[in-house]
């Protein structure tokens, strides 16, 4: 198995990936980002199974140690995912000399510079990470979504029913609705078709979100965007948060317990939306080699 790619499987909170390092080797690039290649990775039955392909690459700013690329399971590129991030923040402390000993890492993404802070446990591996998911964007053409200004609370159709929805971005595009019933019907019947919705000419991700009572928390289904329903989804959790806030539902400042699937996020909005602080833990489940399609 010489052409063998040697990778490991990661999760957070069971939104799981294959990784490749492309630091200590040159990684075929240009066929690891066809759209086949991917999808044959992530097939459950036929491939080693994921939610996604993370590729760990050489930095491209001098601020940054390293860069995270997010390939869907449908093939397509992600600009930013929370849990990869945690999960390739964990791969790369734990097995790569070249970071040992620290304890924050500065990652280049396709949403801009994020830092890592990295918490150890008995042994020194990584067990969680907190992100600076760094400033929501809530303008439409920041998203994309055509239309101007801010979209909060603002109305959409899906499946016959008419919604109230709030279009956050973390660096990729989200839309998030608050509901009074059991959000994961509602994600698993209407995600698919509000993630190709007419209004977001790149798709969209697709929160339903059930708020407790005393509001510390809320409950959460996310359709992500080229992989369907998840267990986990970071800049979902985070987006949430932030249009709990931006409608009154959440205090700035205050951290928001975000239950997913695969369990919980501890979610943090900043000020005036300066900044959104996600954490959560990241876990390595094995490590093999792969013949690419």
């Amino acid at each position: 198995m010489a052409s063998a790619l040697p990778f490991l499987k990661v999760h957070g909170l069971g939104n799981d990936f294959v990784l490749l390092d492309g630091l200590s080797r040159e990684l075929p690039l240009a066929r690891l980002l066809e759209p086949r290649t991917a999808i044959a990775i992530c097939d459950r039955h036929l491939g080693v199974g994921a939610d996604g392909v993370l590729l760990l690459l050489p930095p491209r700013s001098a601020e940054a140690q390293l860069t995270m690329r997010v390939l869907n399971a449908d093939g397509s590129e992600a600009e930013m995912c929370g849990n990869g991030i945690r999960c390739a923040a964990k791969a790369a402390r734990d097995h790569l000399p070249r970071f040992a000993g620290l304890e924050r890492l500065a990652f280049d993404t396709g949403a801009g510079l994020l830092h890592c802070d990295l918490r150890l446990d008995a042994e020194g591996r990584v067990a969680a990470v907190r992100v600076d998911m760094g400033r929501p964007r809530l303008e439409r053409a920041e998203l994309p979504m055509r239309g101007e200004g801010r979209f909060v609370e603002g109305a959409l159709s899906a499946g016959g029913r008419e919604l109230r929805a709030t279009a956050v971005s973390m660096g990729n595009p989200h839309l998030v609705s608050f509901v009074d019933e059991d959000p994961r019907p509602l994600a698993e019947a209407l995600g698919p078709g509000l993630e190709h919705h007419p209004d977001f000419p790149r798709r969209v991700n697709v929160e339903f979100a059930r708020l407790d009572a005393d509001g510390a928390g809320l409950e959460l289904w996310v359709w992500e965007r080229g992989c369907g329903i998840t267990r986990a989804c970071g800049t979902g959790a985070c987006a949430t948060a932030v249009a709990a806030v931006v409608t009154g539902r959440a205090r700035e400042g205050v951290p928001l317990e975000v239950r997913l699937p695969g369990g919980p996020l501890r979610i943090e909005v900043a000020p005036g939306l300066e900044r959104v602080l996600m954490e959560g833990p990241a876990v390595e489940v094995f490590r093999g080699e792969l013949e690419l399609p």
